[in-house]
């Protein structure tokens, strides 16, 4: 991959973008572990890649960061696998080799992979760790080194995936306010340990999974299978004489899953479902599943559905943190409204019996280089509840950026 890297840097035509993103992130309330009111953060990614033959792409992604709210490490290091608990100060986002030959396609390094058709929860995209420090309720996606092979014929297509090194979701910091910590846990100093990372071949936590696709006649439908460990963490939690120690662990993860579109004259129907088993002791076994409707009006656009999950076997564990299944048993909507070319305005809403979270967001580009994004997300609910425990952690957001 250095090689490919240094090619790709050496090449007298390639392309690339980027920019520059100022965002800040306002609380109108502190939570019990974060007396904050303000978080201001910046990032600065570059883009490149080279078609250097007919047959080969390289690409490759670079972040730089920082933030005020020690969200991000405070080193000159340079993160090439996403598992600080941090976020890095630099780091490298993506370097994949992508080779073309036939029906064929084979893409090497670190990349971006996502499986599942339905819009607002993905239940079988298990190659796609995400990025939960600033929000729970608004994450960025991660990649994952791996080797990806596709093989397309007609309206059949076979993925395959290895992944060598395990990438996990990352975690809000336990002393800030993403943790929500429980009533008794309140003023006892938690100490974080870090992770333990699951072992496999070259003891990095080796993972692998397979996909069919087929394009019918008025559908479009998969199955697919994944082997490997959940990317997001179960606790451990041990007293000592200076507080509780902390350490996140990764559970065994064996997914079989579907999804499915159908367009009908009225709306597209999409629907989607993974079963979740695991050998670790602990760890339940359930199934997620999406159905919604989708429908496209001039410049609005209009996603509706309901995200289920059955339990079939409970280990009645509460140090698990699982977005994925906190935003299940929930009515989820998104309208999207693009105005002109330059403006659009995005509400999004997923609603629990005991929680519920609205956010709406206006963007608006200035020029060609220049995008002010302002939001709102207001989360409400009970302390029991998965988004409810989240009640003190509305806020409202302004992003610009400059793009080059």
């Amino acid at each position: 991959m250095t090689g490919a890297l240094l090619a790709l840097m050496l090449a007298q035509n390639f392309e690339q973008r980027g920019f520059i993103e100022n965002q800040t992130l306002v609380y109108p309330q502190t939570a019990p572990n974060d007396s904050g009111y303000i978080v201001n953060q910046t990032l600065l990614r570059w883009d490149v890649s080279d078609q250097v033959a007919p047959w080969l792409k390289l690409s490759a992604s670079f972040d730089a960061r920082t933030d005020t709210h020690q969200q991000t490490e405070r080193s000159w290091s340079f993160d090439v696998d996403d598992r600080s608990i941090k976020r890095p100060a630099f780091s490298l986002r993506r370097a994949s080799a992508t080779i073309h030959k036939g029906k064929f396609t084979v893409e090497l390094g670190r990349q971006f992979i996502r499986w599942g058709k339905a819009d607002i929860l993905n239940p079988t995209d298990r190659f796609a760790p995400k990025d939960y420090l600033s929000s729970v309720v608004s994450s960025d996606f991660l990649g994952v080194t791996a080797a990806r092979v596709t093989y397309e014929s007609g309206s059949n297509t076979v993925d395959l995936v290895w992944q060598p090194l395990f990438t996990p979701s990352r975690t809000p910091l336990l002393d800030q306010r993403w943790t929500a910590l429980p009533n008794e846990a309140q003023g006892i100093p938690i100490i974080d340990n870090g992770a333990r990372y699951p072992s496999g071949l070259g003891s990095g936590g080796s993972q692998y999974g397979a996909r069919f696709n087929h394009v019918g006649s008025g559908y479009e439908a998969s199955v697919c299978f994944f082997d490997g460990y959940n990317n997001l963490p179960y606790f451990t939690a041990a007293g000592t004489l200076l507080g509780i120690d902390i350490q996140r662990y990764y559970p065994k993860l064996r997914l079989y899953g579907a999804d499915l579109a159908m367009p009908l004259a009225w709306f597209t129907v999409k629907t989607e479902g993974a079963y979740f088993t695991s050998t670790t002791p602990g760890a339940d076994e359930y199934a997620l599943y999406v159905i919604q409707l989708e429908r496209q009006v001039k410049e609005w656009s209009f996603v509706g559905g309901y995200a289920g999950e059955i339990v079939t076997r409970s280990s009645g564990n509460p140090l698990e943190f699982a977005p994925d299944r906190g935003f299940a048993r929930s009515f989820l909507g998104h309208a999207g409204w693009t105005i002109d070319t330059n403006r659009s305005l995005a509400l999004e809403a997923s609603v629990r019996a005991y929680g519920s979270v609205l956010k709406a967001e206006y963007s608006q580009a200035f020029g060609q280089h220049w995008r002010a994004t302002a939001g709102i997300t207001w989360i409400r609910g009970a302390e029991t509840d998965f988004l409810g425990q989240y009640h003190r952690n509305s806020y409202a957001s302004l992003a610009i950026r400059y793009s080059f």
